[in-house]
């Protein structure tokens, strides 16, 4: 916890209801963004603008994901905007820390440039501001939201992630999944 408010020390005060939430995110997401609970994806290092929009979208209800959707509820967007800065400052998190399967990762490798991901989320895959960081990301997380996109039911507010993923087959979402989950 004490990362987490060493953080919002930088930042002006917020609203108390933004200050009284941000230990509950870290609860899921991870003391400094990085977590440890299946399919709940690391926040660490993500693009401001991103986790904004992210935001934006669960408060709105326009991507609904429980329980993001009730944590947003009566933020304003400048509690939004303090929150997403926050989490831009965040380090970024660790990669899977197993011995990777060279094949795996060549396969990975190999999908992620057909499908030219590095196109909008950058050569290392870092992100960049309205596009999210998939390096180090949690691989279930990954595989969960590619599978999502595939399956047109994680909405956004670009259907290009869909439109790439729709030729892909499970294996290929898993490989891809399993590659980018170990990019430092």
């Amino acid at each position: 916890m004490g990362a987490i408010l060493a953080v919002m020390a930088g930042f002006p005060v917020c609203a108390q209801s933004l200050q009284e939430r941000v230990p509950t995110c870290f609860e899921c997401h991870g003391e400094k963004g990085q977590s440890q609970l299946p399919e709940v994806p690391s926040l660490g290092a993500q693009p401001a603008l991103y986790t904004l929009v992210e935001l934006v979208m669960f408060r709105d209800k326009l991507r609904l994901t429980e329980p993001m959707n009730q944590q947003t509820v009566g933020l304003s967007d400048g509690d939004l905007r303090a929150l997403s800065d926050m989490i831009a400052k965040l380090p970024a998190p660790e990669p899977i820390s197993d011995t990777p399967d060279p094949a795996r990762m060549d396969r990975g490798r190999a999908l992620a440039q057909a499908n030219r991901c590095n196109f909008c989320h950058q050569s290392n895959y870092q992100g960049v501001e309205n596009v999210p960081r998939l390096a180090g990301q949690r691989e279930d997380y990954l595989l969960k939201s590619l599978r999502a996109y595939k399956d047109n039911t994680r909405r956004g507010y670009d259907a290009q992630m869909s439109e790439v993923v729709y030729a892909m087959k499970d294996d290929d979402l898993v490989d891809l999944a399993y590659f980018l989950a170990r990019l430092k």
